[in-house]
């Protein structure tokens, strides 16, 4: 090959790839099962104890929550060739939850912050002094950050998940022993029932 040939388009850098991050699938399951967990047994439990509030009413509240729920667990991430972007399903009311976008050159820095744990989370900061939550329990965290450290040039190596899988692992253990205890407490609401 001579020195005057030019290069092939395929060496080149290549080009951005849109990517969509969704929440953990761990996290997702996990959370719901414990919402279930924690709800189901309240109707079976209001027919025996006689309540004031009818297990109709809290089957529809149950339903209710269920679908909020659900709604925040479906948060996308969207990273394309412009920027970086939250969002939700179109059903979700815009009041629960809003989501967000940021172009990449409108993004200053990317701030670390302690929460109440002593976990980090970390914010970007726009150049409006503006901050946006990095989302940190989506499936791909590691690709995420680098599609941000490539298109802003923030060093993102320090940068780590929130929560690691074994803590939700832990969490969903417990959340199975609840849902038996769950069964055995509506199989005896309902022999009490008749």
């Amino acid at each position: 090959m001579s020195e005057n040939s030019i290069e092939s388009p395929l060496s080149s850098t290549p080009a951005f790839e849109p990517a969509t991050f969704r929440l953990s699938p761990l996290i997702r399951i996990t959370l719901l099962s414990l919402y279930a967990a924690l709800t189901i047994p309240l109707p079976f439990l209001s027919e025996v104890t006689a309540s004031p509030i009818p297990a109709n009413l809290l089957w529809a509240g149950i339903a209710v929550g269920a679908a909020g729920l659900y709604g925040v667990l479906s948060e996308r991430v969207i990273a394309n060739e412009e920027g970086i972007q939250v969002t939700y399903p179109n059903w979700f009311p815009r009041f629960f939850r809003k989501g967000w976008f940021l172009a990449w050159d409108e993004i200053k820095a990317l701030k670390p912050r302690s929460t109440g744990q002593g976990g980090l989370v970390y914010y970007f900061l726009s150049q409006s002094g503006v901050a946006y939550l990095l989302p940190m329990r989506v499936a791909g965290f590691a690709k995420l950050v680098s599609l941000v450290e490539a298109k802003t040039g923030i060093d993102t190596r320090d940068v780590r998940p929130l929560s690691q899988p074994w803590m939700y692992l832990i969490l969903l253990g417990f959340t199975l022993l609840l849902l038996g205890v769950d069964a055995w407490t509506i199989v005896t609401a309902i022999g009490l029932k008749n």
